[in-house]
């Protein structure tokens, strides 16, 4: 595909396991297709992924690893943990468990151990498990996801930065005003996801572009901010629907949802950007029931990318690069304990990429030739 940025093996591997999690089995031509090279390429790396125990190859493709497959030899004792790393991230029940999958895969090949403790959104229970952790024999480092706008967050940036072991923050920003040196860290871009969504509804025709958020914390401020900010850099309205704190999957939902679309009528808004997902879904539903059709009065992209695909119609979504980002927490913690205190403080940001669906499709355009190949039905 022209224009298409050459994707590392690695990373080609990755998005082959990512389609067999979720489809269960992928074919050489639809992920050639898909990912931009020959089908030569991906054959040689389903051979890999083969020869590593992790799927199974059948005729013209692949499935994840089945326990009929005797066809890979039972692998030599793996060689001991090099490092112990403790993770503590907030939830093992939305957005973090492809986080944590990475940062376990990652951890597998450079040799590490990773220990991993689910905390809550609470400062202190964050706080109580980083302890715990601390209290490991032989802990090499931390990665954390801790609350970094709070009240609070100043002073535990701050203590982070000065505990025994390097610390890198996963999915979270080092603020400034903390003046932390040591720590490292690894978030999604949101800002330029929230931009991707804006530019896209644009590209299809809207003009006036609403956001709801959930909340703006860790997430929402960032979305918000490139949402604004693309609506300034294309001259676009802003008098258009915005809604902060939105819970329509809370008891008086179907009032909250009215009343979205009231404001969303009243603006003469035509596409809206939702976070988290599973609000977005919420939304397309109540629009439907009300009378209101999606695409084709309104037009909704969720951002996650979690469960958008299961809307009816599927819904376009921005897709934070997750697994990613929890790979990178781990190279970057390995590459410290390494390097030593030598090495320069990183923060690294990644990409998210937007994935169209029927949700924002223009009626002029056919589906097959705009949707993600993997979120096409047979």
């Amino acid at each position: 595909m022209s224009g298409r940025e050459p994707l590392y093996s690695v990373q080609r591997r990755e998005r082959i396991m990512d389609e067999l999690r979720e489809h269960g089995a992928v074919s050489v031509s639809a992920l050639a297709a898909q990912l931009g090279v020959s089908e030569l390429t991906v054959r040689r790396d389903i051979n890999t992924l083969a020869q590593q125990g992790l799927v199974t190859r059948v005729h013209g493709g692949a499935t994840l690893r089945s326990s009929l497959d005797t066809g890979v030899r039972s692998a030599a004792a793996p060689l001991p943990a090099k490092y112990t790393i403790g993770m503590v991230v907030p939830s093992l029940d939305y957005y973090w468990p492809p986080i944590v999958h990475g940062a376990r895969a990652q951890a597998a090949q450079l040799r590490a151990s990773l220990l991993l403790r689910a905390s809550t959104y609470d400062s202190r229970d964050n706080r109580r498990q980083v302890e715990a952790l601390l209290k490991t024999p032989g802990l090499h480092g931390l990665i954390v996801a801790p609350d970094t706008l709070g009240d609070d967050a100043i002073e535990t940036l701050r203590w982070l930065d000065s505990l025994p072991v390097p610390v890198v923050l996963a999915e979270r920003r080092v603020r400034t005003a903390a003046a932390a040196r040591r720590l490292d860290s690894v978030a999604s871009d949101h800002t330029a996801g929230a931009a991707l969504a804006v530019h896209h509804l644009h590209e299809v025709g809207h003009t006036r572009i609403g956001l709801f958020i959930e909340s703006e914390n860790p997430t929402g401020r960032y979305v918000r901010r490139g949402w604004s900010s693309a609506l300034e850099s294309l001259g676009l309205p802003t008098d258009v629907a915005m809604l902060h704190g939105i819970r329509f999957d809370a008891p008086g939902r179907e009032e909250a949802m009215d009343d979205a679309l009231a404001l969303l009528k009243s603006t003469r808004t035509t596409a809206v950007i939702v976070l988290p997902d599973p609000q977005a879904i919420a939304l397309e539903q109540h629009a439907l029931d009300r009378g209101v059709r999606v695409p084709h009065d309104l037009a909704i992209v969720a951002y996650d990318d979690d469960v958008a695909r299961f809307g009816d119609p599927a819904i376009t979504a921005v897709r934070p690069p997750k697994e990613f980002v929890g790979r990178e927490a781990v190279n970057l913690l390995i590459a410290r304990l390494e390097a030593g205190s030598s090495r320069p403080a990183y923060r690294v940001t990644l990409s998210p990429e937007l994935h169209v669906r029927q949700s924002t499709l223009p009626a002029s355009i056919p589906a097959a030739t705009t949707m993600d190949e993997g979120d096409q039905t047979a």
